[in-house]
């Protein structure tokens, strides 16, 4: 019974329901208690009496009423969510990469026929009109947006086409690993203030994993130590004096640190250790 995270597909609650797969196997367990605890083990009145107790304490989540229609609830819905993740080919059961999922490769046109087939389904009964009436406001909504044709860029190297993402999971994937980042390096569980005193500007740094980004910003030096070598020490604390001069105050360690000699150099050494 306690084996139940292994039920799930790595991708976390509403694509995986842990907690009815343990109410579930709960039941289940309950069921066979009773089928086998009037079996005796041996020849003593009360070997059996271990079971007894575990069915006995079972009794009261299985027989309790909101728990079963809670359940049955979430069954129901979570029928139509797989329904509508299998038909936008979005995270499905038999994906192994979890919440890093970038969905199927299948083309457009045949998941925009799978998904307008699920919108018929889930409007052909007026229950489901009901309980379901936000999802199909959004359907309709995003409709041309879901299944809106690639982009063509063109480049140097030739034309590209680009698909627009149909959800945030990249943003999302992204939040995931500036957290899993902070946790490791603070020990803490919430992020909420660690994220609210970051920077605007530090998210860039996740582009030094972008081979073009990079290719940009090196703007032919061989790593960033040596573009950093570029930069004008005397230029930045010029902008950094103007600054000061338009009203916006800088914070004394900030001050501190920009009358470093070798600032340029410290700068270069963070980056270059980002970078690999």
């Amino acid at each position: 019974m306690f084996d139940y995270p292994h039920q799930s597909d790595g991708y976390g609650f509403p694509f995986d329901r842990p907690y009815l797969d343990f109410y579930r196997r709960l039941q289940k367990i309950h069921r066979l208690l009773g089928e086998i605890i009037e079996v005796h083990l041996s020849s003593a009145s009360n070997d059996d009496k271990p079971y007894f107790q575990v069915y006995k304490t079972f009794i009261e989540a299985v027989e309790d009423k909101r728990l079963n229609a809670l359940a049955a609830s979430l069954e129901r819905k979570a029928e139509v969510f797989d329904k509508l993740r299998t038909a936008m080919r979005i995270a499905l059961p038999e994906g192994k990469n979890g919440i890093n999922d970038n969905g199927d490769d299948m083309d457009m046109k045949s998941i925009e026929e799978k998904v307008t087939a699920f919108r018929k389904w889930l409007v052909s009964n007026e229950r489901r009109i009901v309980v379901y009436a936000k999802m199909i406001t959004q359907l309709d909504k995003y409709w041309n947006k879901l299944f809106t044709d690639p982009l063509t860029i063109i480049t140097p190297e030739g034309i590209l086409h680009i698909q627009p993402q149909r959800t945030n999971n990249i943003l999302e994937r992204f939040f995931r690993g500036v957290k899993q980042r902070g946790r490791k390096k603070s020990g803490m569980a919430s992020m909420s203030k660690l994220l609210k005193t970051t920077l605007a500007d530090t998210p860039l740094v996740q582009n030094l994993g972008n081979s073009e980004y990079m290719k940009i910003i090196l703007n032919g030096s061989e790593n960033l130590a040596e573009r950093f070598s570029q930069i004008d020490a005397q230029l930045v604390q010029k902008e950094m004096s103007e600054a000061k001069n338009n009203g916006e105050r800088i914070l004394p360690a900030i001050k501190k640190i920009i009358r470093y000699p070798d600032l340029t150099t410290k700068i270069s050494t963070l980056f270059s250790s980002s970078a690999r």
